[in-house]
């Protein structure tokens, strides 16, 4: 997903930005420029006393009169290119750095610039000073961040449903989309940039909203996206292979994460320790840690015990080291969901919130059984056909897992791709594992970015026809593409019985080829190909053909 500022450029075929994205709140008491440039350690520009501002904007698209407009240099853009338009629009001042200010001296500006080495590090704490985000006033939303490589956006849509099970009125900053009360607004990033961040939380506290969930990526902790928010809990879900063309290493990556366990960014933490990464997280976080663990026996302080499925989900019972027992259940498959609703339960548990409050809204609520956009949503029964956003190795495992139908006539198919420009190194792998554990893969694009497609394709195939030749393995291995003709084949394939995962994906509407971006839904398109077959397709309003 490409980041909506000007300092990088930004594919075409975007849906058009509005010129108010929606994050603000209505109101915002003016803070003197002077006080902006205290905070920064740098003097006053001359004549800028009377200057006050009202925002912060990156992107000189989304200014609004009265803005703070940052031209941060990036990859291929400065945003000082951009002060002219930030400035017809409403900036009041400008702040860059040295090779910007340098650029910016050859204009006739009317506004002040202020110039720091690093503006990057500064975007947030000016963005919590200017929209007050975060007041020491205890009027602020309760504050749930949760991180790890799969499940952050099933648990806080978890946390989100529990909260409103308790009759609180909370609120959701993540990949799919942002929720300020009952207003949705559309998501481009994992974490949005720390100007929207903070803007955000401001607009929930003026709205009245009592909590809000985060996603929070490693990229929004290398990028600076929640730089000077403070969570009241933190959780931490898995570790495993992926975004190391940005970390290099699993222990950078690892590192990356632990960074929001700290008491800079969190009050407290729940760490799933069912992985080594999780249990050397537990050790050294620098804040209150409750360990929780979705194998019975793992030796934490919360424990999974006593699953047993109901439907195509869960019932399970959390249980504390003191005796105390929760009753839970999920009706999401697998055993990754078990986890996030025990991840979720027990991060709402240490907000504050009594145990028999929070067992009184499990057992009359099933928060648990939200539908998750694109994460394991069902669009029909049979064949059974599910989108998932499995995008990595582990994340694929555990799909393919969840979706193995119990008859033994019954077949998998999954149609699946790996990303062009990320972490080469997964694509054999993700290949190897659709071969272990479907019986139909059928090998498609994800989004290649501007790498050859083909070129993609080839590495993953290699990965699972080496699988079936070293171990045996009874699989057919197909190539399809578009990503639209795979999905048709699968259904083609696919008879009642059997079980279709389109992985990769989810949610995403686009899909990135050569700096374009190209129409594509999975669930539509898997949707119409069932119809097309005429089997019985799901209703869900969220799925616009």
């Amino acid at each position: 997903m490409s980041e909506q500022n000007d300092a990088v450029s930004i594919p075409t075929g975007n849906p058009p930005a509005t010129d108010k994205p929606g994050f603000r709140p209505a109101v915002v008491a003016p803070v003197p420029l002077e006080a902006v440039a205290s905070s920064l350690g740098i003097a006053l520009p001359p004549d800028s006393a009377a200057t006050s501002v009202t925002g912060v904007s990156l992107n000189s698209r989304t200014v609004e009169p009265g803005d703070l407009y940052l031209a941060l240099p990036g990859a291929t853009r400065h945003g000082a290119d951009f002060v002219s338009q930030a400035v017809a629009a409403g900036a009041v001042a400008v702040l860059t750095d040295e090779d910007g200010a340098r650029q910016l001296a050859l204009e006739d500006l009317a506004v002040p610039v202020l110039i720091v080495g690093n503006p990057r590090a500064a975007v947030g704490s000016l963005a919590a000073l200017v929209y007050r985000s975060q007041p020491l006033d205890g009027v602020s939303p309760t504050l749930f961040g949760v991180t790890g490589t799969n499940g952050k956006t099933t648990t806080t849509y978890f946390i989100n449903s529990l909260l409103r099970a308790l009759g609180m009125n909370p609120g959701l900053i993540g990949t799919i989309e942002i929720l300020a009360g009952g207003e949705a607004i559309p998501s481009l990033l994992t974490t949005p940039e720390s100007t929207d961040v903070h803007a955000l939380l401001a607009l929930m506290r003026e709205r009245g909203l009592e909590a809000a969930s985060m996603e929070v990526s490693s990229h929004a902790l290398s990028f600076h996206r929640v730089d000077s928010v403070t969570f009241d809990v933190a959780g931490f879900t898995n570790l495993t292979q992926d975004h190391l063309d940005l970390h290099g290493s699993m222990d950078e990556y690892f590192r990356t994460k632990a960074e929001l366990f700290t008491s800079a960014r969190a009050r407290r933490a729940v760490v799933t320790v069912d992985d080594p990464w999780g249990r050397q997280l537990a050790d050294e976080a620098g804040i209150s840690v409750t360990t929780l663990s979705a194998t019975p026996g793992g030796g934490a302080d919360w424990t999974v015990e006593s699953a047993k499925p109901r439907g195509l989900g869960t019932d399970f019972e959390l249980r504390h080291r003191d005796g105390t027992v929760l009753r839970v259940h999920t009706g999401l498959p697998g055993d990754f969901n078990v986890a996030n609703a025990a991840l979720a339960t027990i991060m709402v548990l240490d907000s504050g919130i009594e145990p028999s409050a929070l067992q009184a809204a499990l057992d009359g609520h099933d928060p648990f059984t939200v539908s998750v956009p694109g994460r394991m949503q069902l669009i029909s029964d049979a064949p059974a056909a599910v989108v998932d956003f499995a995008h990595n190795p582990d994340a694929l495992a555990r799909a393919l897992k969840a979706v193995r139908p119990q008859a033994p006539e019954s077949r998998v198919i999954v149609v699946f791709g790996a990303t062009g420009q990320r972490d080469q190194g997964k694509r054999p792998t993700m290949g190897a594992i659709a071969a272990r554990l479907a019986d139909v893969v059928i090998v498609s694009d994800d989004d290649p970015h501007d790498e050859d497609a083909a070129a993609i394709r080839s590495e993953v195939i290699a990965g699972a026809r080496a699988a079936r030749e070293s171990e045996d393995l009874d699989c057919e291995i197909v190539e399809a593409y578009p990503r639209d003709v795979a999905i048709r084949q699968a259904v083609e394939l696919a008879t009642e019985k059997d079980t279709i995962l389109v992985a990769g994906r989810g949610h995403e509407v686009w899909q990135e080829v050569k700096g374009v971006n190209l129409a594509l839904d999975d669930r539509v398109e898997l949707r119409a190909a069932l119809t097309a077959r005429g089997f019985k397709v799901s209703t869900d309003e969220r799925i616009e053909s």
